[in-house]
């Protein structure tokens, strides 16, 4: 991954956060910022399993690459929520 696709998995990673809550049914009870954090790394991790799978370089949209992000981001967003939930009962 070049320091270029870094820096963009980084920008990419706070709207996939987002996305990533908007996609997990129910209320999750985990700050904003973790949910962007998730969403950062979910980032990282799509583009580096589109990168391994040859889909990360397409013409136009990643949607491929897009959509393993935001798949993710809502396994993180869902687990880290079931967790941090336990956490503070």
């Amino acid at each position: 991954m070049e320091i270029t696709g870094f820096f963009t998995a980084i920008v990419i990673g706070l709207i996939i956060g987002a996305l990533g809550r908007l996609v997990v049914p129910g209320k999750q009870r985990i700050p904003i910022w973790l949910t962007l954090l998730i969403g950062v790394v979910a980032a990282i991790l799509g583009t580096l399993v589109a990168g391994a799978f040859g889909v990360a370089d397409t013409r136009g949209i990643d949607w491929i690459e897009l959509l393993l992000q935001v798949l993710f981001a809502a396994a993180g967003v869902w687990l880290v929520a079931g967790a941090y939930g336990r956490r503070r009962l």
